[in-house]
């Protein structure tokens, strides 16, 4: 009995593009791969997103978290651009009072081990006055030597009370992003990693007389200003009123002054000197608050007192018109990227002042012109890094001059640079001079010696060094897209 066969099953759409897919897979892979065979080289491969933060490398305290990411490239393409990981500051609870600093605890790891082939075994403490701070370099104890156990792990504070911390055998200090090493700085306006373009830089000398002796009104510091910066020469003296009318500077009997020093108000310290000199400065970070008032007490003619702050824009209408409105009118503020005419822009007097004339001749004479628009591109495109610093201290070094700087924002680089550098300067006389507390566009160079025991950031001779203003920073950034490639 013959049994009739069955048809085949149709196959849907579906199966019949599967099979004609995977048919014709080898022809797309060879042709893939034969297109680089004696082509040109692909572009950088790509990034794939990065994964989720670890765990943070301390149970207490400051430590590290790290995410990774994984470049794919088809053959004979290029690597990708960056990093494969990112590191990130963790911070949890203050670990407890008795508790074994972290470099102590992996130096104790090595407690009653032999080293280096010798059959006594050492007890092992942390030293710290070793080159790299990220080595694991132990002192053993009742003993004049230390010995390098390699790096330390990440997360290890690179030394007592420093801000930094270990990576992969670099101390690396965390940016305003919350990244180690990122460099990332906050600018003017409070904006990690801005430029200054969302704020307005608000700048006054308050000349009035007074037709009688006791306290002037000078501005009203609005809220939300930054920067803050106040300096007076003379016998007169500032004053600070909160919004409530607290004097939180000045207002005591008899016009007597309050004491230098830091002052809480209106959410920010204000820090306020005054030296053996006629000069008082008065700083605050910032932002405020809430407003503040300053004013001048007058016990002398008022030669000037120069403020200046930033805001942001959007606060800039208000605090016209209430100023208005109290009859104090104030000039426009210069954004950024507008340079002030001189005959509208008082310049803020030195927080240190000028060599003052004497009988004896000036030592060091007068420094070279470097002013003008050819020396800035000049030094700019020839300097290895361009930055804004804050002089901290000056000091002489037989025939040289280090400047301890704090760097607040960098323009160019060559390789990256701490918070806090040292910027040598040729001579105990070096042109141009740069006074303590006071902030500047530095063009410096990298000097290396050939031995390579001293890396060095060197200021040339008559080389570029500015007194840092919105307009300064204009040029700068010009001079910028100037530079041969």
């Amino acid at each position: 009995m013959l049994v009739p066969i069955p048809p085949p099953p149709r196959r849907s759409e579906l199966d019949v593009t599967l099979i004609l897919v995977l048919r014709r897979l080898p022809l797309l892979l060879w042709t893939l791969l034969s297109c680089d065979v004696g082509g040109t080289a692909q572009g950088p491969g790509e990034w794939t997103p990065w994964g989720s933060w670890s765990r943070c490398s301390s149970s207490c305290g400051r430590g590290v978290s790290v995410r990774s990411r994984r470049c794919v490239r088809l053959p004979g393409a290029e690597p990708c651009a960056g990093d494969s990981h990112a590191y990130r500051e963790c911070r949890l609870p203050d670990c407890p009072p008795g508790a074994v600093p972290f470099r102590d605890l992996q130096c104790a790891l090595y407690n009653g081990h032999p080293v280096l082939g010798a059959q006594e075994a050492y007890q092992w403490v942390p030293f710290h006055g070793a080159p790299n701070l990220c080595d694991l370099n132990c002192l053993a104890e009742g003993h004049a030597f230390y010995h390098s156990f390699g790096r330390v792990l990440d997360g290890t504070p690179c030394g007592p009370g420093a801000p930094g911390l270990c990576v992969a055998g670099r101390c690396l200090s965390a940016g305003c992003d919350g990244l180690l090493g990122s460099g990332a700085l906050e600018d003017r306006c409070g904006l990690c990693g801005g430029a200054n373009d969302s704020c307005l830089f608000v700048q006054r000398v308050f000349r009035d007389a007074g037709a009688f002796a006791g306290y002037w009104n000078v501005t009203l510091i609005p809220e939300g200003a930054r920067h803050i910066r106040v300096a007076q020469r003379s016998h007169n003296h500032l004053a600070l009123v909160a919004r409530d009318g607290r004097y939180v500077l000045g207002g005591g009997g008899e016009g007597v002054p309050s004491l230098p020093g830091t002052y809480e108000a209106a959410g920010t310290r204000v820090v306020y000197t005054r030296g053996a000199g006629p000069e008082e400065t008065l700083q605050a970070t910032g932002p405020t608050s809430q407003e503040l008032l300053l004013q001048v007490l007058l016990r002398e003619p008022n030669p000037g007192v120069h403020f200046e702050f930033w805001l942001p824009r959007e606060r800039y209408g208000p605090f016209q018109a209430q100023a208005q409105a109290l009859g104090w009118p104030l000039r426009q503020p210069q954004p950024r990227e507008v340079e002030p005419q001189p005959a509208d822009t008082p310049v803020v007097p030195e927080a240190i002042p000028a060599r003052v004339a004497s009988l004896t001749p000036d030592p060091c004479g007068p420094c070279p012109d470097s002013r003008g628009r050819a020396h800035r591109l000049l030094h700019y495109c020839g300097s290895d890094f361009v930055f804004q610093a804050r002089v901290l201290g000056r000091h002489q070094q037989a025939e040289e001059t280090r400047y301890e700087v704090r760097v607040l924002l960098i323009y160019k680089t060559h390789s990256p640079l701490r918070t806090r550098e040292y910027v040598w300067a040729p001579g105990p006389c070096p042109c141009p001079p740069l006074a303590p507390h006071r902030e500047y566009l530095l063009a410096v160079r990298r000097l290396v010696s050939p031995d390579g025991t001293q890396d060095r950031l060197l200021l040339p001779h008559a080389g570029y060094a500015r007194l840092w203003s919105p307009a300064e920073d204009s040029r700068v950034r010009l001079a910028a897209r100037r530079c041969p490639v």
